[in-house]
């Protein structure tokens, strides 16, 4: 099972700002209004969630989680914990 990340703003250069922040790397993104990324262990995704969800406030992005087939979950401060335990009870290895 492949899980996905998608990453908006439409503020130039605040991804780019975000994700080098959270990989502590200086990334150059191609797009500087959307991210994309690919993961084959989801549990992987369960940080960044959580990053993104403490740092809502400080940028204007917009998260969204891909699990299965077409259906893509919208990233919000209500949602992002239940989001981190479904991971961990979905995919517990």
């Amino acid at each position: 099972m492949i899980a996905n990340v998608c990453m908006q703003s439409k503020k130039k250069g605040e991804l780019n700002s975000f994700l080098s922040k959270f990989f502590n790397s200086n990334l150059n993104i191609e797009s500087k209004y959307h991210w994309e990324k690919e993961y084959s262990n989801p549990i992987e995704i369960a940080e960044l969630i959580g990053v993104y969800a403490d740092n809502m406030d400080k940028f204007k992005i917009i998260m969204w989680v891909n699990l299965d087939l077409n259906i893509f979950i919208k990233v919000s401060k209500k949602n992002a914990n239940y989001i981190i335990k479904y991971l961990f009870e979905r995919y517990p290895y």
